[in-house]
């Protein structure tokens, strides 16, 4: 009974210490969506250049989920999610002074020259930043791995996937009133590192990595044929086996991939969209709404993963199914709406998206840690980061040249034939087993 109330104690604790390591990493990466708009106002700089950032930084974090979700499957998870969220803390206030240092390269502080440094600048800050985050996620499936038994995974995994919403509704509020307050796109960068930083020494202080490491023995029941040989090895043939091999993990990579384009729409150019509307909103108010479809999206996440382990007996790929096929109703219903409903009616549609959009966005990951295991759950996870973050080819540069030239009349409509196709590929799983692990042998 002791031993039992141990672990549990450590395990809420493994939970919430990452849950807060893990959104501080959105403080320092989703800020730049809320710079953009002071950014193209004082220099000029069009969409399409910042959806060539968006697109090329996206494609770097996605290979970094990858080569990290490999590593993390090796490494200590407590120090990897620190060293990571240090590097990105820097990196930030370095791009709070990007103007000055093309000021420094060029000697200029305006014209096309300056501009043309200035993006630069921006785009390797951004990339190197990229780099980083992905020492964000890899690490804390590792945790959630190791620390949840199969049979409650969905459940407290959707609780933990909330710091996603957490992390990005804050950095959203924070920095809608930030720009207004201070006037000055820097600010975006400076406050939220000095919050991050607060949050690198929370989770170096608190957060610990394997039951093993606290003197705890590992998970019941979740044996697999890697266990009694840890060479590398072994370990290889058995991610082979377990990830690269798998047509399972590959159906949830390019599932997300559709999952990732609806969310990255509307989270890297919502901000810009609702202040261009004809029933245009402040930057305030347009944080609020980003903010409401990430709340909403945490309460879906609660919900799916509930519903997968009592109503859907763990099977989360059926909830993400039925969850994508709401998400293209959300988005036509707003689709078909005239531009001059009001701002509520899409920000109640909004939220009801997101309340559909962030259970696959949950439960993809939490089935492809099942079917790959504890010991290659990290690296399942990685591929399915690359497959997703291939989204921002089309949700950056593709958007970005798209609302320059025809406006964003269309938006909607793709976002919910994105979210369909999603939802008929996922679908084409719904009878596989739980999960990975050996069983009654």
């Amino acid at each position: 009974m002791k031993n039992r109330h141990t672990f549990r104690y450590w395990q809420w604790r493994v939970i919430i210490s990452s849950m807060v390591g893990y959104s501080m990493f959105y403080f320092v990466r989703k800020n730049f969506s809320f710079a953009m708009p002071a950014l193209g106002d004082e220099y000029g700089i069009t969409n399409t250049s910042f959806g060539v950032i968006l697109s090329i930084v996206g494609l770097v974090y996605g290979v970094s989920k990858f080569v990290n979700g490999i590593l993390a499957d090796r490494t200590n998870a407590r120090w990897h999610l620190a060293i990571g969220l240090s590097a990105c803390v820097v990196l930030n206030f370095l791009f709070g002074w990007s103007d000055t240092l093309s000021t420094f390269i060029t000697g200029k502080t305006q014209g096309p020259d300056f501009v043309g440094t200035l993006v630069t600048v921006m785009a390797v800050l951004l990339i190197l930043n990229n780099v980083f985050q992905g020492c964000g996620f890899a690490p804390c499936n590792h945790l959630l791995a190791h620390w949840i038994h199969p049979d409650e995974l969905a459940t407290k995994t959707a609780v933990w996937n909330t710091s996603h919403s957490v992390g990005a509704a804050l950095v959203s509020i924070l920095c809608g009133y930030v720009i207004v307050l201070f006037g000055d796109w820097r600010w975006c960068f400076w406050i939220p590192a000095g919050i991050a930083a607060v949050g690198v020494l929370f989770i170096i202080v608190s957060l610990r990595d394997t039951p093993q490491s606290v003197g705890l023995p590992e998970l019941a029941d979740t044996r697999t044929e890697l266990d009694g040989d840890d060479s590398r090895k072994a370990f290889r043939a058995f991610v082979r086996k377990k990830v690269f091999r798998n047509p399972v993990i590959w159906v949830l990579a390019v599932t997300d991939l559709f999952v990732y384009i609806v969310r990255f729409a509307v989270l890297d150019w919502g901000p810009t969209f609702l202040q261009n509307r004809p029933e245009s909103l402040s930057p305030q108010l347009s944080g609020w709404t980003i903010a409401i479809f990430e709340v909403a999206g945490c309460a879906g996440m609660l919900c799916a993963g509930w519903c997968s382990d009592r109503l859907f007996g763990g099977k989360t790929h059926r909830m993400c199914a039925v969850e994508l096929f709401l998400v293209a109703l959300c988005l036509l219903v707003l689709h078909l709406l005239p531009d001059t409903v009001s701002s509520m009616t899409v920000l109640v549609l909004l939220a009801m998206a997101g309340f559909f959009l962030y259970g696959p966005q949950a439960l993809l990951a939490v089935t492809a840690t099942k079917q790959a295991t504890k010991h290659a759950a990290s690296s399942a996870v990685g591929l399915i980061g690359v497959m997703s973050y291939a989204s921002v080819i089309f949700t950056g540069v593709g958007l970005g040249w798209y609302s320059d030239h025809f406006g964003w009349n269309s938006l909607f409509i793709l976002m919910s034939g994105v979210a369909l196709v999603g939802g008929i590929v996922v679908a084409t799983l719904w009878n596989i087993r739980n999960d990975g692990y050996i069983h009654g042998e």
